[in-house]
């Protein structure tokens, strides 16, 4: 592989412990997947929306469904003076009513919520935008960690969400690494500003999935429980 990130990757900087709520679900290891998506999802509904050229994880592009003020607008929400939280639906949430409904039904305080557009790309390609999120800039301390969760709307079986673990330099440690599939409907929830991560997309055609942040705190546990029960049924 010739890539690797190093110590001068941005992603270290983002902060591993700070005074926030975390979910003990999340505590081992950083992913808990859920059922399948419980409602079928138009391909309208993201076929349809507004997309932006905004790079994360690859090529990719972006439909903000959510923004820190209501725009269309794929900047985090700092540049608005602003946790990712609290957000404002946009004029793409009129388009995809049934994503709507799914974000608002888990009764969690939502930030950003986007469709991801993403054009194939192999491990080793894939390995050069991994990652960590900085989720939690300008969050005040002793509330909600902000964490995301994914729902796959398209069906791309041989592709995978790669997680992992931070080494004692902070680094991704390969011994920890985890791969979550792509089938359609797919549902996780990741600490993303604690794991690394990308996606490999072994497939000939753009993936689609709903990226949502949550704050973490008991609605949202509440509903990851559910939503696991419905997983081992």
């Amino acid at each position: 592989m010739s890539f690797w990130p190093t110590p001068e990757h941005w992603s270290v900087k983002i902060p591993l412990q700070t005074d926030h709520y975390r979910m003990p679900v999340l505590d081992e290891a950083g992913v808990v997947e859920l059922g399948p998506m419980p409602v079928e999802v138009p391909a309208s509904e993201w076929e349809s929306l507004e997309y932006m050229d905004w790079k994360s994880g690859g090529d990719t592009n972006f439909a903000p469904i959510a923004s820190a003020d209501g725009e269309l607008d794929c900047r985090g929400f700092w540049d608005k003076g602003k946790t990712d939280k609290d957000a404002l639906w946009t004029s793409n949430a009129e388009i995809a009513p049934t994503l709507r409904e799914y974000v608002d039904a888990v009764g969690a305080n939502f930030g950003r919520v986007r469709i991801i557009k993403l054009e194939p790309q192999d491990r080793e390609t894939a390995i050069r935008s991994i990652h960590r999120d900085d989720n939690n800039r300008f969050n005040p301390d002793g509330e909600g960690w902000v964490v995301r969760s994914w729902v796959e709307l398209t069906d791309n079986p041989d592709s995978y969400m790669l997680l992992m673990d931070n080494d004692e330099n902070g680094l991704p440690d390969p011994a920890t690494e985890r791969r979550v599939p792509l089938n359609k409907g797919a549902r996780f929830v990741v600490d993303t500003q604690r794991l690394w991560h990308v996606v490999v997309h072994n497939g000939d055609a753009p993936r689609y999935a709903l990226i949502t942040s949550f704050e973490s705190g008991p609605a949202l546990e509440t509903w990851i429980d559910a939503q696991r029960a419905t997983a081992d049924v």
